[in-house]
């Protein structure tokens, strides 16, 4: 049961506890002195296994060539960007001979120096990825010229790529990339989690469009839209094939739905990063997921205007293909109120994730599947059409059941935006009554206590619908013990942290804990009663007095995968043992909207914008240094900043994440 309510609960927020960023290219740059005036400027990056990059010199009318950008300055380029081997095949779409990189691309530019003063240069560096699809990318690189006698040749420095808008580098970060830094390489376990996500973005997908044809809007249209196409066509095969012809139209309007995101995210990048814990936009969701609820509940219903739904309906009798693809939308359009907000919890947590576009259309993908499928499953199998259970009042239960869940849902959105705020209006304790009350309810209506306007006359409860009240009442009481500080481990993603509580400490303990007294400067008592730092520099400054590696844990406040990691993961003895004992925890909170002091505010001299709060500090820190902005990510690091092991993303595995930290901590008593 515990496993079966999870993964209901898991599906509404799949996007937000998954998503990372895609990029198929891994780019490195380093400067190579010639002469006291000469310098190549290399740009190398490695591609991923069945992707290509497009050379400077694809012919016109095929693929987007890759572009380089100079910035003017005292300087002067030497000839053209040179490139590494390319290889050159006819595209039969665009009829050309196209020119492309595989595995590896290096870009080699010669300058001379005419001013000995200059002491970086910026480049632009456009490219178009493909594989199956295309991706259109753009990197910005700081070359950093040295003294002459500081020049060494081949030595890597970093690159400053795709500079958030909303942030700026600190003067901490600043310092950083001065350092000699190893080239940013994304680690093998963090490619792979993001696969991982990738495919539970899209099998969860496919799992709510299943969910979504179970409502009253859709439900009925299955064996009416399957017996049309096969007793209107001329024979089976071709009914069969204009249902599956039906499906595929279904699953490419959903995808359609996405392009205008794309282009959002074509004009800005790094747009849904931007607002993925945005405060305003969590309210929206917010409210309008409390909306779709009410709707569900009965109190109105949620429709396309009729003129509209009319014309596309219209068009469905035009016959062919082109009239199966008008019915395909005419289901979406009719089905509005009940599948509207099942789309718009997809598209809603997927904006709200750092995944932007690319999740967006991966998850209406899959939704647009999982609604098509019993229109296909049931054009091959028609036979089995009259074992479907027929339409009634069940159906409404079902919608008012969604209803509830969206409600639930909604909740999360509203926290998010208490804790982003930090006005502590919807505490722990206040977030799980709420929760409480509203599965509470749910059992009751699952056991017939009462009814709401579209509900049938009840004369008994179906063996269905009591096994989902008891389970539902199971879950309701389950999360009492939470009002006192249960962790509640089978939900750690939705409720706010222990420590964004009433009562820190649990239930009946107000005080601070007695090893408080002990604290060392700076630090302060977190999650598990945890000794952490939030400032970088001053744990660092902490772990040498004390001769301890050091545990960066970038994380955020509304980041869920990370609540998942310290209820479930930190909370384990033995792991929590070491995180006590043998390292020195520092949490840098990339979502942090505290002010920064007025003397450690600053324009970025790349951006042109101000450096404000602690969050665009810790994120820039993070994306300069270890080149992903993923959070939960955790790093092992020496007291000269090294890392002792490749560092992880989200590992919900206990004995695997106790591994990585004994395998570090090991390193560095060698």
């Amino acid at each position: 049961m515990k496993k079966l309510l999870a993964a209901l609960l898991l599906f509404f927020t799949f996007l937000s506890t998954q998503a990372q960023i895609i990029e198929p290219v891994k780019w490195n740059s380093r400067v190579e002195k010639l002469s006291e005036t000469e310098f190549n400027l290399i740009l190398e990056g490695k591609i991923d296994a069945g992707w290509h990059v497009y050379s400077q010199f694809t012919p016109d009318g095929g693929p987007l060539p890759t572009e380089l950008k100079f910035t003017k300055g005292d300087y002067e380029l030497v000839g053209k960007t040179q490139e590494s081997k390319t290889k050159t095949a006819f595209n039969d779409v665009f009829e050309v001979n196209e020119t492309y990189f595989e595995k590896n691309v290096t870009l080699t530019q010669k300058i001379k120096v005419t001013n000995p003063n200059l002491k970086n240069i910026k480049v632009d560096l456009d490219y178009q990825v493909c594989k199956e699809s295309c991706i259109n990318s753009n990197k910005s690189f700081q070359f950093e010229i040295p003294k002459s006698a500081e020049i060494q040749a081949t030595k890597p420095v970093i690159a400053i790529e795709n500079i958030d808008s909303s942030t700026a580098v600190t003067e901490t970060v600043k310092t950083d990339i001065a350092k000699e830094i190893a080239p940013i390489v994304t680690p093998k376990n963090e490619e792979k989690s993001e696969n991982n996500g990738i495919w539970s973005i899209f099998l969860l997908s496919i799992l709510g469009g299943l969910f979504a044809t179970i409502t009253p809007c859709v439900f009925p249209m299955i064996p009416m839209t399957v017996s049309f196409f096969l007793k209107q066509s001329t024979s089976k095969s071709k009914g069969k094939f204009n249902a599956f012809f039906y499906g595929f139209c279904i699953v490419a309007i959903c995808v359609l739905i996405t392009i205008p995101f794309h282009l959002i995210e074509g004009i800005n990048r790094d747009i849904f990063a931007e607002i993925s814990n945005n405060v305003y936009l969590n309210i929206f969701f917010f409210l309008i997921f409390t909306i779709f609820a009410i709707s569900f509940f009965g109190a109105f219903e949620i429709t396309i205007p009729n003129k509209f739904a009319n014309k596309v309906d219209n068009a469905s009798n035009k016959g062919g293909l082109i009239g199966v693809f008008f019915m395909a939308l005419t289901l979406i359009i009719v089905s509005f109120s009940c599948i509207g907000p099942a789309i718009g919890l997809v598209m809603g947590t997927s904006l709200n994730s750092d995944g932007g576009a690319t999740i967006l259309s991966i998850a209406m993908l899959g939704f647009g599947l999982g609604l098509a499928l019993p229109f296909m499953f049931f054009a091959l199998a028609p036979s089995l059409l009259s074992n479907l259970p027929k339409s009634g009042g069940w159906l409404n239960t079902v919608k008012v059941v969604f209803g509830f869940i969206e409600l639930a849902l909604a909740m999360k959105f509203i926290s998010n935006a208490d804790i982003g705020l930090d006005l502590h209006l919807l505490e722990r304790e206040v977030f799980i009554a709420i929760w409480i009350a509203i599965f509470g309810a749910l059992s009751l209506y699952l056991f017939g206590k009462f009814t709401l306007p579209h509900d049938s006359p009840l004369n008994h409860i179906s063996v269905g619908r009591l096994v989902l009240a008891v389970i539902t009442l199971s879950f309701t009481i389950y999360m009492i013990p939470g009002l006192w500080g249960a962790p509640l481990k089978m939900i750690s993603a939705f409720p706010p942290p222990s420590t964004y509580s009433e009562s820190p400490q649990g239930f009946g303990n107000n005080t601070v804990s007695s090893n408080t007294t002990e604290l060392p400067k700076n630090a302060v008592l977190g999650v598990h009663n945890l000794v952490s730092f939030e400032d970088y520099e001053q744990g660092l400054a902490y772990a040498k007095e004390v001769n301890k590696p050091i545990l960066i844990d970038f994380t955020g406040k509304q980041c869920q995968n990370c609540r998942v990691m310290e209820n479930n993961v930190w909370s384990d003895e033995t792991v929590l043992k070491i995180l006590k004992n043998e390292i020195v925890l520092i949490s840098l909170y990339g979502d942090d909207r505290k002010e920064l002091p007025e003397n450690e505010q600053y324009i970025s001299k790349e951006t042109g914008n101000k450096v404000t709060t602690v969050g665009q500090k810790w994120s820039e820190f993070q994306r300069l240094n270890y080149g992903t902005n993923a959070r939960p990510y955790y790093v092992l690091i020496d007291l000269n900043e090294k890392k002792l092991n490749e560092a992880v993303p989200y590992t919900p595995n206990i004995q695997e994440y106790k591994t990585w930290l004994e395998d570090g901590i090991s390193k560095f008593k060698k």
